[in-house]
């Protein structure tokens, strides 16, 4: 016998509302961005010096402006949209890791893109968005700037990615273990009629 994995609440009704469609694209946009970044990070610190690095590395800090632009909205969007309730039976620890996770995510999605910013600002190293978009410096060239924020980046990206493992392994949760629509709320708008 094949086991349900439809998720169904444990001992009464729980809320069926979805996240805005708005909201659903921008998650899976961004977090889509951001696992792009990992590798194109990953990649342009480990290649050799030629074009292809400097290619690599364009890409990483035009994605992580866009990365930044993108989390800004989504914010603004969160703001003005109304946020589905968690399941009724949902601990009060939980609730209270679940706000503190999110807000977390969200200082750490703006944080790494501007501590980029930083780095190639104090590097000296003119910059323009996709080749295209001249971004402007946020302070005169200094090596020691550069160097603790090259630092303090590489820190908030490891935080970034134990986060990520979290959020990604508590919506595992919600779905497999407590059955709930947590996850689904997020792949899919509100089915009506059922």
């Amino acid at each position: 016998m094949r086991p349900n994995l439809t998720p169904t609440p444990p001992g009464g009704a729980e809320s069926d509302a979805a996240w805005s469609a708005s909201i659903r694209f921008l998650h899976w946009v961004v977090a889509t961005l951001i696992f792009t970044q990992f590798a194109l990070g990953w990649l342009a610190v480990g290649w050799r010096l030629s074009p292809t690095k400097i290619n690599l590395f364009v890409w990483h800090k035009s994605v992580g402006i866009l990365i930044l632009a993108l989390v800004l909205i989504r914010l603004l969007n969160r703001l003005t949209k109304p946020t589905p309730a968690l399941p009724p039976d949902t601990p009060a620890w939980e609730r209270i890791a679940a706000r503190w996770s999110h807000a977390l995510l969200y200082v750490l999605m703006i944080a790494m893109p501007l501590t980029g910013w930083v780095i190639n600002s104090a590097a000296g190293i003119p910059f323009r968005i996709f080749w295209q978009v001249p971004l402007p410096a946020l302070m005169a060239p200094d090596k020691h700037t550069a160097d603790i924020a090259a630092l303090v980046h590489f820190a908030l990206g490891v935080a970034l990615a134990g986060l990520l493992m979290l959020h990604i392994g508590a919506a595992l949760r919600h779905h497999f273990v407590k059955r709930n629509s947590v996850l689904i709320r997020m792949l899919r708008a509100r089915r009506t009629g059922s």
